[in-house]
């Protein structure tokens, strides 16, 4: 039982409006058990490219923004795809602008998983995102193989997801941790 409002966002790997990565955080945020809330990050593609002499006083305030709203959450969800056997460009550009901010470090963190493969992008993330001393509950894990198969295919098995509680019971697991560690 959680115990008071949990506050999620929801970073996605691609920026592709119909991506499946998308669409299994939007699935993901319907899902919400009680007491828990997810909102989607819609920033990553306009940031700037990352520069360290663009810190500090001269962070752009998209970055800013983008970081307050990640240092509010209670944890991050993230779904990414593999992109030419790593992690996507603008992606990684979004985490580099947060290396060096104090809005990460031992935030919960849960994968969402779109497809059946793409296990090398996730090594990459857990090795980029535990530097960055972010906590990966691996127990909120979720992988449902959406990428790849047609509109209506990916509709129908996102709302079984949804119906039989593996979207629900992840988001639960990730939620029951983040109240035990706050």
């Amino acid at each position: 039982m959680i115990q008071r409002p949990i506050s999620l966002y929801a970073l996605c790997g691609s920026q592709r409006q119909a991506s499946s990565s998308r669409r299994l955080l939007e699935a993901l945020r319907l899902a919400c058990p009680g007491g828990v809330t997810m909102k989607i990050c819609d920033l990553i593609g306009e940031m700037p490219i990352f520069n360290p002499d663009n810190e500090g006083e001269r962070t752009p305030p998209i970055v800013l923004e983008f970081a307050a709203k990640i240092g509010r959450a209670d944890g991050l969800v993230i779904s990414c795809p593999e992109y030419a056997h790593g992690i996507p460009g603008g992606f990684k550009n979004a985490l580099d602008w947060l290396v060096s901010r104090d809005e990460v470090p031992f935030k919960p963190l849960m994968f969402a998983h779109a497809s059946h493969r793409g296990d090398l992008v996730l090594a990459q993330l857990t090795e980029v995102l535990q530097t960055m001393s972010l906590h990966i509950v691996a127990d909120a894990f979720v992988r449902l193989p959406v990428a790849g198969k047609s509109d209506e295919t990916q509709a129908a098995m996102l709302l079984e997801a949804r119906e039989n509680g593996l979207l629900s019971g992840s988001l639960s697991r990730f939620a029951q941790t983040i109240a035990a560690t706050s």
